[in-house]
């Protein structure tokens, strides 16, 4: 943010490691429960926390939450797809071709690995994350930072 000549506050490192680790148990990937269940605890932790230290100087730190959660959101779809022929077929309806799809699929890499893919970025856009429900955190920060 720019320097307006005000003193502005920003959250301590306690509260911001606080914060990543609720996020981290929220997108676990042995977490029971249904995608739309886990992004609506998501929303209203991250909406909560965002009111409370929302007048704090923290573009960056929102920034990279938000990309790391999006990655985390990432890892638990492609978890939770288990199979080679969900896998596939998950990656054909979201737009991949049909080879590229079936490479991807029969991987053996981790799923963090895979997570940084570009074939499954294409799949699972932020823009899907935010359809299925997920709020983009840099809007809600900045709602909330612009109206303070």
């Amino acid at each position: 943010m720019e320097n307006t000549g005000k003193v502005r506050s920003r959250p301590s490192k306690a509260a911001k490691l606080k914060f990543r680790n609720r996020l981290r148990k929220l997108t676990s990937r042995k977490r029971p429960g249904t995608f739309k269940q886990i992004i609506k605890e998501i929303d209203l932790y991250t909406q909560g926390w965002i009111n409370y230290y929302g007048i704090g100087d923290m573009k960056s730190f929102i920034k990279s939450v938000a990309h790391w959660l999006n990655h985390r959101l990432r890892q638990l779809c492609w978890k939770r797809w288990n199979k080679v022929s969900t896998k596939f077929r998950m990656l054909r309806k979201y737009g991949i071709e049909k080879e590229e799809a079936w490479k991807v699929a029969n991987t053996r890499k981790g799923y963090w690995r895979m997570t940084r893919t570009h074939t499954l970025h294409r799949a699972i856009t932020k823009k899907k994350l935010v359809n299925w429900g997920l709020k983009d955190l840099n809007q809600l920060f900045q709602q909330r930072y612009l109206s303070y």
